[in-house]
């Protein structure tokens, strides 16, 4: 914990061995014999130099330098950071500074292999690229133009899939994609199926693009029509309870297809009157219209807290100054980003949307001594959620009135509200799978994974062994041995069978898969209240949980309006990101993170 407020602390860097590990592989120059050329702290300099370069569009080098300051300040102390692209383009010859991409698919072959280039491009630059396949016309139909037949959009999914793995991001990383087909579209069986062999689109999360006529339609057990996507005529009908039960069973045993509820994504955005956004990006968090893209970046609250005698409490100013730095940081990136793709620019630019989100929440909780599985700690989320969201709103505005506000702002909700705003959107909530370890923290919104745990195929063939460092700090300051304990929680990552220990420190400690699905989905519910794109957060059940539990939990999350969900059941697939830290079992169990594909 914190003696006093970061914000107002001038200390070296710190990072974790971890964090460090994980520059070096991914995020730090290097010359062309492999050897580095920057240190960690000369990183957060090029990043912060390269953003500040916006502001002398709107002010002078003496606006820039102290930005370029503010900019350094907040990324190493580790109060916030950017997405990866950002880390590693900033100052670069590549320049893609962007982490979401949604690319538009029609249904012609010229269409879909320039789409496909396009995703090529912006994969080697560091980018995730989403997509709804439901224009392309079904399996078998007839092509007049050749007399032959099409092979259906799973099959081109697994093109762009092949094409996937064959690019390492910005040399650095694999590619990630997301793969949306619409509920009513006639190959919606095979798409809900097409995960069940492991071997088949790696690289991509999929969901089911779910209307609400749909949902009413399965509570009322009504048939359901498949329609053409080129014609609009029906082709077949199904029972659309059928239809449900497909995606929960195959979602039990796989933890794919997820759901993207397309009717509260098109309620909530903001530039309704230029179409209708059908696709997010890979982990769903950022809802976009054809060939816009978005930067994210991340408030770490595990460091947003002041101590004064033992006790921690928020610290709500330094969190306003965070955000208000961060938001400068973000629609400067939209400025100084180099955009390869010219619809990408002129759509960017449009809405000028930007994705501010939190990582280290389970930590905060942690050390205010509030449970994870707690009204309590649901009504804080609410709380401090709200406030992001008013400070960035803020912060928006404050910058609209010396830049102008974004260029279809007219077009814009905001402009029926007279609300001159900056940024079409500012708040997304990231899994932040890269940038939390980079931070120290845990990842995004998600409860702590394990006590002690392993992240698996993040530095390819690499292997990070992780201890939550409050628990340590827990065991020390109460006086128990932490060698003996730690030899048994390794052996289930979690305090359930630690008798040791009481009750109040196993309920504060509790991990992912103890706490009931109920509790990760109101998470999930008070967050996106305030959250102007989507949460990516995932549904974590234990490896007995009954198909019920994921039935109950997809019904839930569209009562509940969320935008999107996903679940994970443990041990469900083979190969994953983290595993606990088993020490005498060399093929530890696993559980997913917060995606089953993740980018960032």
């Amino acid at each position: 914990m914190m003696n006093q407020n970061l914000l107002n602390e001038n200390k070296p860097l710190s990072l974790s061995k971890n964090a460090r590990q994980v520059l070096e592989s991914r995020y730090l120059r290097r010359d062309e014999k492999g050897q580095l050329l920057e240190t960690p702290e000369e990183m957060f300099k090029r990043v912060a130099k390269t953003v500040a370069r916006a502001e002398l569009k709107y002010g002078t080098e003496g606006d820039a330098a102290y930005w370029e300051e503010k900019f350094y300040h907040l990324m190493s102390s580790l109060l916030f950071l950017p997405n990866s692209p950002t880390l590693m383009n900033a100052g670069n010859p590549s320049g893609q500074l962007s982490a979401c991409f949604v690319l538009p698919l029609e249904d012609s072959l010229e269409s879909i292999f320039t789409t496909l280039k396009q995703a090529a491009l912006i994969q080697q630059s560091g980018g995730g690229t989403g997509f709804n396949f439901s224009k392309l016309r079904p399996k078998g139909d007839l092509i007049h133009s050749t007399g032959g037949t099409s092979s259906g959009p799973v099959s081109f999914m697994k093109i762009f899939d092949a094409s996937t793995a064959h690019i390492k991001q910005g040399g650095k990383r694999r590619g990630a994609n997301m793969g949306i087909i619409n509920i009513d579209h006639p190959d919606i069986e095979e798409f809900i199926q097409a995960k069940m062999d492991e071997n088949v689109l790696q690289n991509f999360n999929l969901s089911v693009g779910i209307k609400d006529a749909f949902m009413q339609a399965v509570e009322k057990n009504e048939m359901w029509p498949l329609v053409h996507p080129v014609t609009g005529k029906t082709v077949k009908r199904v029972k659309a309870k059928k239809l449900w039960q497909q995606i929960v069973q195959n979602a039990w045993q796989k933890g794919d297809p997820g759901l993207v509820f397309l009717d509260s994504i098109q309620k909530n955005n903001p530039l309704g009157s230029l179409g209708e956004i059908k696709a997010t990006n890979p982990c769903g968090e950022m809802p976009l219209l054809p060939y816009e893209s978005c930067n994210l970046g991340s408030i770490n609250l595990s460091r947003m807290l002041i101590k004064k005698n033992d006790l921690a409490t928020i610290d709500w100013v330094g969190m306003a100054h965070a955000v208000e730095v961060a938001v400068r940081f973000l629609d400067n990136v939209i400025d100084v980003n180099h955009y390869f793709i010219p619809q990408v620019e002129e759509t960017t630019l449009g809405s000028r949307k930007i994705g501010l989100g939190v990582m280290g929440w389970a930590e905060m909780l942690i050390q205010l001594g509030i449970p994870y599985p707690s009204v309590q700690a649901l009504r804080l989320g609410d709380r401090l959620m709200e406030f992001i969201h008013q400070r960035s709103l803020g912060a928006s505005v404050q910058l609209a009135k010396k830049r102008g506000t974004f260029e279809h702002w007219s077009k814009s909700k905001y402009f029926q509200q007279k609300v001159f705003v900056r940024n079409a959107t500012r708040t997304s909530i990231a899994p932040t799978g890269s940038i939390s370890i980079i931070a120290h923290t845990s990842s995004s919104i998600e409860p702590l994974f394990a006590l002690v745990f392993q992240r698996e195929n993040v530095l390819n063939e690499q292997t990070l062994l992780e201890i939550n460092p409050f628990f340590i700090e827990h065991l020390q300051q109460n006086g128990w041995d932490n060698g003996p304990l730690l030899k048994k929680i390794r052996l289930t990552g979690n305090l359930s069978e630690i008798t040791e220990l009481p009750k109040a420190t196993k309920k504060l400690f509790k991990t992912s898969l103890e706490i009931p699905f109920l509790y990760h989905l109101k998470h999930q519910q008070v967050f996106q209240k305030h959250t102007d794109n989507a949460v990516s957060k995932t549904i974590n059940l234990p490896p007995d949980a009954p198909v019920e539990d994921v039935d109950a939990a997809y019904r839930m999350a569209w009562q509940m309006g969320l935008k999107g969900i996903t679940i994970y059941r443990y041990g469900s697939r083979k190969k994953q990101v983290l595993t606990t830290a088993k020490v005498e079992d060399k093929r530890p169990q696993v559980v997913q993170q917060s995606c089953k594909v993740c980018i960032d």
